[in-house]
């Protein structure tokens, strides 16, 4: 009798303006295989961003009848905005033996490694806050009192990196995206 192997659970997170929205799509695109669960947020849309695609944009309400009925594997507060990760679609595709990418901030990451510490958890990391004070400001959604908040956020996730499994340094989109690849085809559950 053989068993089904089991999904594995990988877990991006980063500062803002790290690069996990682009290194994601290209990890996505060239392993379509992977399951990217498409987290929550009460945040507003960014310009081109498409709900269920990008974000499950909800209102504040919303997400915290979610919260509260256990729909939700981890949320947080983030710059001022709720964010969480739906639990049924997750569950689903790990048990049907699908690998699952989830893009959280630190605090989630920490309360889904406490909940499953099988998860992987990788962390994605600017060469230097300079460089990630450039990309924020080069990216233009930003107020400067926005853009304060998320370096002074950037400082403190970095302070957490020893919890990850593993460290990408995004130096160029191609390394990252190769190094990220490479994590997920060598340790996941679909091979």
């Amino acid at each position: 009798m053989t068993t089904k192997k089991m999904g594995k659970l990988f877990i991006i997170s980063g500062p803002s303006g790290s690069g996990k929205s682009t290194i994601l799509n290209q990890v996505l695109t060239n392993m379509p295989e992977v399951y990217f669960s498409v987290s929550a947020t009460t945040r507003q849309p960014r310009p081109g961003e498409v709900h269920g695609e990008h974000y499950h944009f909800l209102g504040q309400a919303e997400f915290d009848r979610l919260a509260e009925e256990g729909g939700l594997l981890e949320y947080a507060r983030y710059v001022g905005n709720s964010y969480g990760t739906p639990a049924q679609p997750i569950r689903e595709k790990l048990e049907a033996g699908i690998d699952v990418l989830l893009d959280i901030e630190v605090q989630g990451a920490g309360q889904i490694k406490e909940k499953m510490p099988e998860a992987i958890a990788i962390f994605l990391s600017p060469p230097s806050l300079e460089i990630l004070e450039e990309r924020l400001r080069k990216r233009g959604t930003d107020s400067e009192e926005k853009i304060k908040n998320r370096l002074e956020t950037a400082r403190k996730e970095l302070e957490q990196v020893e919890r990850y499994d593993y460290l990408v340094v995004n130096d160029t989109i191609e390394q990252a995206v190769e190094e990220v690849k490479t994590i997920v085809k060598s340790k996941g559950g679909t091979k």
